[in-house]
Formats: C-alpha cells, structure tokens, sequence
C-alpha cells in the first residue's frame, strides 16, 4: 500500500484555525459547544475548541463522546471481536446550545449519524453542527458537514488516514491507496 500525505502538521494547524473562525463567524461566538467523536475527532474538538475560545475571549464548553454502542453496523461485525469502548464527557447542559461535533474523516455519514445519536442522549441542543477535518465523499446517508478542512475525492479502495500528534506522534493526512496483488 502505498500512502500520500495530503496535510502536513502547518496545514492541518492552519485549517483548524480556518474552522475556528468560521464557527465564530457563523454561531458569533455565542452559546457555542464543541464535542468530538472518540479517538482523533475528540483531539481535534479540544484544539478547536481552544481555537474558538481565544476568538470569542470566553471559556467554550468541550465534551466528547463514544459511539461503539451507537454504531448501526454492530450485529455485523465479528462477535468475538470486542469494540474499544472509551468513556463519554458531556459536562455541560446542551439545551439552547449550538453544538459543534467535530469528527476527523466524513465518509458515509454513518459515524455522524452514530454521533448525533449519542449527544442526544445528553438533551436536545438547540442546533448541531458538523465540523471535519476532511470529508472523502461516497455518503450513504443525507449528512452535509458545515466546516470542511478540506475536500479529498477519493475513490472506495482507498483509505484517509487522520494522524494527531497526541495518539500518533505527528499531525497529517494521508491518503492510502490499494495496491494490486499482481502474482
């Protein structure tokens, strides 16, 4: 498999700072909330978070959540296999709030899908927005991110691969491509 890096660590700063002011522009900074879905979504909610927190001078409130439990796909996975199941913190009241859910890769929507199912577990907020760092296309569902770090056309043999420095040791994206068994 051969892999392509299409975000280096100053692209992937730089685009989070692009999202953070367009949050600020859309929401003008005000009963805001920023929840990531677990693992690389949730890293890039508490750095937008404190993006969008400088901006605004004010706390934002940060949550994440886990959606293992949430996912549409789990009677089709192997049932000896034991999802990694992280814990959720939703610490603040979401009603009258905008929430912005942060994840790292929008595919077919399902993980969004899974993630808005999980936050209203916590209330009814008063909007919910989508906030990618790259969205890949090949939706499967009607989900429309609201901030978009960058597009990636990708064809459905290839991987996105979200890289953060706190799990991974280095901030990027990449894009994996198949590589055909000739033999």
């Amino acid at each position: 498999m051969t892999e392509k890096t299409v975000l280096d660590r100053e692209d992937v700063r730089r685009t989070l700072v692009r999202i953070a002011h367009e949050i600020v522009e859309k929401t003008g900074g005000e009963g805001v909330a920023v929840v990531g879905i677990h693992r690389r979504g949730a890293v890039l909610a508490a750095r937008l978070r404190d993006l969008v927190a400088e901006l605004v001078g004010e706390p934002v409130p940060l949550g994440d959540i886990d959606i293992s439990f949430y996912r549409d796909d789990l009677a089709r996975r192997d049932p000896t296999a034991q999802p990694v199941v992280h814990a959720s913190h939703v610490a603040f009241r979401v009603e009258d709030t905008t929430i912005v859910l942060v994840d790292d890769v929008l595919y077919t929507g399902r993980t969004v899908r899974a993630g808005i199912d999980a936050l209203f577990d916590y209330g009814r907020p008063e909007r919910v927005q989508l906030a990618v760092l790259a969205d890949r296309g090949h939706r499967e569902l009607p989900i429309r991110p609201d901030y978009v770090g960058k597009n990636l056309p990708t064809a459905r043999g290839e991987r996105v691969n979200v890289r953060v420095e706190e799990i991974d040791g280095v901030d990027e994206v990449a894009i994996a491509e198949q590589v055909e068994d000739l033999a």
